[in-house]
Protein backbone atom coordinates (compact mmCIF):
# COMPACT_ATOMS: atom_id res chain seq x y z
CA UNK A 1 0.00 0.00 0.00
CA UNK A 2 1.60 3.20 -0.95
CA UNK A 3 1.41 6.05 1.14
CA UNK A 4 -1.23 8.25 -0.45
CA UNK A 5 -3.54 5.29 -0.10
CA UNK A 6 -2.94 5.63 3.87
CA UNK A 7 -4.33 9.04 3.91
CA UNK A 8 -7.66 9.44 3.69
CA UNK A 9 -9.02 12.74 2.59
CA UNK A 10 -12.02 13.07 5.03
CA UNK A 11 -9.95 12.20 8.53
CA UNK A 12 -7.37 14.58 7.19
CA UNK A 13 -9.89 17.87 6.64
CA UNK A 14 -10.55 16.50 10.57
CA UNK A 15 -7.29 17.25 11.21
CA UNK A 16 -6.19 20.30 9.45
CA UNK A 17 -9.85 21.73 10.96
CA UNK A 18 -8.67 20.64 14.43
CA UNK A 19 -5.27 21.94 13.66
CA UNK A 20 -5.93 24.92 12.74
CA UNK A 21 -8.48 25.46 16.13
CA UNK A 22 -5.37 24.34 18.36
CA UNK A 23 -3.01 26.80 16.72
CA UNK A 24 -5.72 29.51 16.90
CA UNK A 25 -6.49 28.97 20.86
CA UNK A 26 -3.47 26.95 22.24
CA UNK A 27 -6.25 24.47 23.40
CA UNK A 28 -8.92 22.39 21.96
CA UNK A 29 -6.70 19.32 20.37
CA UNK A 30 -8.32 16.71 22.64
CA UNK A 31 -11.10 18.51 23.43
CA UNK A 32 -11.79 17.94 19.83
CA UNK A 33 -10.60 15.34 18.01
CA UNK A 34 -11.93 12.98 20.29
CA UNK A 35 -15.69 13.86 19.94
CA UNK A 36 -15.49 14.47 15.77
CA UNK A 37 -14.30 10.82 15.80
CA UNK A 38 -17.37 9.44 17.37
CA UNK A 39 -20.10 11.51 16.62
CA UNK A 40 -19.28 12.43 12.89
CA UNK A 41 -17.12 9.05 12.02
CA UNK A 42 -18.75 6.51 14.41
CA UNK A 43 -15.64 5.86 15.47
CA UNK A 44 -15.75 3.39 19.07
CA UNK A 45 -14.95 5.83 21.43
CA UNK A 46 -11.87 3.69 23.26
CA UNK A 47 -10.65 3.76 19.62
CA UNK A 48 -11.15 7.36 19.00
CA UNK A 49 -9.68 8.19 22.30
CA UNK A 50 -6.42 5.86 22.25
CA UNK A 51 -5.83 7.21 18.40
CA UNK A 52 -5.92 10.92 19.88
CA UNK A 53 -3.83 10.45 22.22
CA UNK A 54 -1.23 9.37 20.16
CA UNK A 55 -2.27 11.85 17.76
CA UNK A 56 -1.35 14.33 20.41
CA UNK A 57 1.70 13.32 21.40
CA UNK A 58 3.14 13.45 18.03
CA UNK A 59 1.66 16.89 17.74
CA UNK A 60 2.53 18.34 21.12
CA UNK A 61 6.04 16.87 20.91
CA UNK A 62 6.58 20.04 18.08
CA UNK A 63 5.53 22.11 20.47
CA UNK A 64 7.96 20.88 23.33
CA UNK A 65 10.67 21.35 21.15
CA UNK A 66 9.79 25.28 20.03
CA UNK A 67 9.15 25.87 24.29
CA UNK A 68 12.48 23.84 24.67
CA UNK A 69 14.77 25.67 22.71
CA UNK A 70 13.19 28.81 24.03
CA UNK A 71 13.79 27.80 27.36
CA UNK A 72 9.84 28.57 28.80
CA UNK A 73 9.75 24.91 30.12
CA UNK A 74 10.14 24.61 33.93
CA UNK A 75 11.06 20.96 33.92
CA UNK A 76 11.04 20.37 37.70
CA UNK A 77 7.31 21.32 37.49
CA UNK A 78 6.74 18.77 34.73
CA UNK A 79 8.44 16.07 36.90
CA UNK A 80 5.96 16.52 39.44
CA UNK A 81 3.02 16.24 37.19
CA UNK A 82 4.43 13.23 35.49
CA UNK A 83 5.32 11.68 39.11
CA UNK A 84 1.35 11.78 39.26
CA UNK A 85 0.18 10.75 36.16
CA UNK A 86 2.18 8.71 34.70
CA UNK A 87 1.49 6.18 37.04
CA UNK A 88 -2.43 6.86 37.47
CA UNK A 89 -2.40 6.39 33.33
CA UNK A 90 -1.04 3.11 33.95
CA UNK A 91 -3.64 2.06 36.68
CA UNK A 92 -6.49 3.31 34.52
CA UNK A 93 -5.45 1.76 31.10
CA UNK A 94 -4.61 -1.32 33.80
CA UNK A 95 -8.80 -1.05 34.99
CA UNK A 96 -9.43 -0.72 31.31
CA UNK A 97 -7.77 -4.05 30.60
CA UNK A 98 -10.79 -5.35 32.43
CA UNK A 99 -13.59 -4.25 31.05
CA UNK A 100 -14.58 -5.34 27.57
CA UNK A 101 -13.60 -2.03 24.99
CA UNK A 102 -16.60 -3.03 22.67
CA UNK A 103 -19.61 -3.52 24.96
CA UNK A 104 -22.30 -0.85 26.02
CA UNK A 105 -20.96 -0.05 29.18
CA UNK A 106 -17.32 0.87 28.01
CA UNK A 107 -18.84 2.97 25.57
CA UNK A 108 -21.22 4.94 28.06
CA UNK A 109 -18.66 5.49 30.50
CA UNK A 110 -16.15 6.98 28.10
CA UNK A 111 -18.91 9.56 26.08
CA UNK A 112 -20.25 10.08 29.75
CA UNK A 113 -16.59 11.42 31.08
CA UNK A 114 -15.52 12.74 27.70
CA UNK A 115 -18.76 14.65 27.74
CA UNK A 116 -17.96 16.13 31.48
CA UNK A 117 -14.42 16.60 30.55
CA UNK A 118 -15.85 19.05 27.56
CA UNK A 119 -17.91 20.91 29.96
CA UNK A 120 -15.22 21.72 32.73
CA UNK A 121 -12.95 23.33 30.25
CA UNK A 122 -15.40 25.22 28.52
CA UNK A 123 -16.18 26.93 32.00
CA UNK A 124 -12.39 27.06 32.56
CA UNK A 125 -12.23 28.65 28.88
CA UNK A 126 -14.96 31.29 29.91
CA UNK A 127 -14.59 31.92 33.02
CA UNK A 128 -10.41 31.42 34.00
CA UNK A 129 -9.89 34.71 35.08
CA UNK A 130 -12.77 34.89 37.72
CA UNK A 131 -11.72 31.19 38.73
CA UNK A 132 -8.01 32.62 39.53
CA UNK A 133 -9.48 36.10 41.18
CA UNK A 134 -11.18 33.30 43.73
CA UNK A 135 -8.66 31.07 44.41
CA UNK A 136 -6.33 34.27 44.96
CA UNK A 137 -9.00 36.16 47.29
CA UNK A 138 -9.86 33.09 49.48
CA UNK A 139 -6.52 30.47 49.84
CA UNK A 140 -3.82 32.77 48.46
CA UNK A 141 -0.47 31.16 47.90
CA UNK A 142 0.51 27.89 48.96
CA UNK A 143 4.14 27.10 50.67
CA UNK A 144 6.67 25.02 48.78
CA UNK A 145 5.43 21.69 50.30
CA UNK A 146 2.07 22.28 49.86
CA UNK A 147 2.43 23.12 46.19
CA UNK A 148 4.64 20.21 45.58
CA UNK A 149 1.84 17.85 46.70
CA UNK A 150 -0.80 19.25 45.52
CA UNK A 151 0.85 19.12 41.98
CA UNK A 152 1.65 15.53 42.08
CA UNK A 153 -2.03 15.33 42.99
CA UNK A 154 -3.12 17.14 40.37
CA UNK A 155 -0.80 15.22 37.83
CA UNK A 156 -2.47 11.83 39.23
CA UNK A 157 -5.97 13.45 38.27
CA UNK A 158 -5.19 14.71 35.01
CA UNK A 159 -3.25 11.13 34.02
CA UNK A 160 -7.16 9.27 34.70
CA UNK A 161 -9.29 11.69 32.80
CA UNK A 162 -6.70 11.96 29.97
CA UNK A 163 -6.68 8.05 29.87
CA UNK A 164 -10.51 7.37 29.52
CA UNK A 165 -11.17 11.12 27.68
CA UNK A 166 -7.92 12.07 26.12
CA UNK A 167 -9.51 15.43 27.38
CA UNK A 168 -8.04 17.68 30.33
CA UNK A 169 -3.87 18.47 29.26
CA UNK A 170 -4.95 22.12 27.80
CA UNK A 171 -7.28 24.51 28.97
CA UNK A 172 -7.55 22.58 32.75
CA UNK A 173 -3.94 21.87 32.84
CA UNK A 174 -3.10 25.62 32.53
CA UNK A 175 -5.19 26.45 34.92
CA UNK A 176 -3.85 24.66 37.45
CA UNK A 177 -0.67 25.43 37.01
CA UNK A 178 -1.90 28.96 36.98
CA UNK A 179 -3.19 28.57 40.56
CA UNK A 180 -0.04 26.66 41.78
CA UNK A 181 2.25 28.94 40.25
CA UNK A 182 1.26 32.66 39.86
CA UNK A 183 4.92 33.59 39.98
CA UNK A 184 5.69 32.02 36.59
CA UNK A 185 5.03 34.03 33.29
CA UNK A 186 2.43 32.97 31.20
CA UNK A 187 4.92 31.74 28.42
CA UNK A 188 6.15 29.13 30.96
CA UNK A 189 3.12 28.29 32.37
CA UNK A 190 1.58 27.37 28.33
CA UNK A 191 5.35 25.41 27.58
CA UNK A 192 5.54 23.15 30.86
CA UNK A 193 1.95 22.51 30.62
CA UNK A 194 2.17 21.16 26.60
CA UNK A 195 5.88 19.27 27.44
CA UNK A 196 3.91 17.16 30.65
CA UNK A 197 0.96 16.58 28.13
CA UNK A 198 3.23 14.50 25.64
CA UNK A 199 4.26 11.72 28.53
CA UNK A 200 1.10 11.69 29.11
CA UNK A 201 -0.59 11.70 26.03
CA UNK A 202 1.97 9.13 25.01
CA UNK A 203 1.45 6.93 27.99
CA UNK A 204 -2.15 6.65 27.68
CA UNK A 205 -2.06 6.08 23.94
CA UNK A 206 0.79 3.23 24.13
CA UNK A 207 -1.40 1.79 26.90
CA UNK A 208 -4.52 1.65 24.46
CA UNK A 209 -2.44 0.37 21.81
CA UNK A 210 -1.65 -2.69 23.82
CA UNK A 211 -5.33 -2.78 24.57
CA UNK A 212 -6.22 -2.78 20.59
CA UNK A 213 -7.83 0.51 20.54
CA UNK A 214 -5.65 2.43 18.08
CA UNK A 215 -6.74 3.17 14.40
CA UNK A 216 -2.92 3.62 12.82
CA UNK A 217 -4.48 4.57 9.44
CA UNK A 218 -6.86 7.31 11.49
CA UNK A 219 -3.98 8.55 12.96
CA UNK A 220 -1.92 9.41 10.02
CA UNK A 221 -4.59 10.63 8.21
CA UNK A 222 -5.44 13.19 11.09
CA UNK A 223 -1.42 14.32 10.94
CA UNK A 224 -1.40 14.49 7.48
CA UNK A 225 -3.81 17.38 7.93
CA UNK A 226 -3.12 18.45 11.29
CA UNK A 227 0.74 19.83 10.54
CA UNK A 228 -0.93 22.99 8.10
CA UNK A 229 -3.60 23.29 10.14
CA UNK A 230 -1.69 24.47 13.21
CA UNK A 231 0.76 27.04 11.25
CA UNK A 232 -2.51 28.53 9.51
CA UNK A 233 -4.51 28.99 12.67
CA UNK A 234 -1.50 30.17 14.47
CA UNK A 235 -1.26 33.12 11.94
CA UNK A 236 -4.92 33.82 12.18
CA UNK A 237 -5.02 33.92 15.62
CA UNK A 238 -3.01 37.05 15.94
CA UNK A 239 -5.81 38.74 13.83
CA UNK A 240 -8.38 37.74 16.24
CA UNK A 241 -8.93 38.60 20.03
CA UNK A 242 -8.43 36.22 22.93
CA UNK A 243 -11.95 36.27 23.99
CA UNK A 244 -13.33 35.68 20.94
CA UNK A 245 -11.42 32.59 20.51
CA UNK A 246 -12.01 31.00 23.89
CA UNK A 247 -15.88 31.56 23.86
CA UNK A 248 -15.63 30.42 20.08
CA UNK A 249 -14.25 27.05 21.11
CA UNK A 250 -16.33 26.94 24.83
CA UNK A 251 -19.36 27.01 22.62
CA UNK A 252 -18.60 24.36 20.75
CA UNK A 253 -17.32 22.33 23.13
CA UNK A 254 -21.00 22.89 25.31
CA UNK A 255 -22.75 21.65 22.19
CA UNK A 256 -20.50 18.61 21.32
CA UNK A 257 -20.84 17.61 25.10
CA UNK A 258 -24.93 17.84 24.68
CA UNK A 259 -24.35 15.55 21.46
CA UNK A 260 -22.30 13.15 23.53
CA UNK A 261 -25.08 12.34 26.14
CA UNK A 262 -28.26 12.70 24.21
Amino acid sequence: MSVLQWISPLYALSGFCVGALVGMTGVGGGSLMTPILVLLFGIHPATAVGTDLLYAAVTKSGGTLVHGLNQTIDWRIVGRLAAGSIPAAALTILALSHVNASSDASRALINDVLAAALLVTAIVLIFRRWILAVYAAHIGQLDARETMAFTIAFGAALGVLVSISSVGAGAIGVTALLILYPQLPMRRIVGTDIAHAVPLTLAGGLGHWILGSVDWHILFSLLVGSLPGVFLGGHVSVRMPDVVLRLLLATILIIVAGKLVL
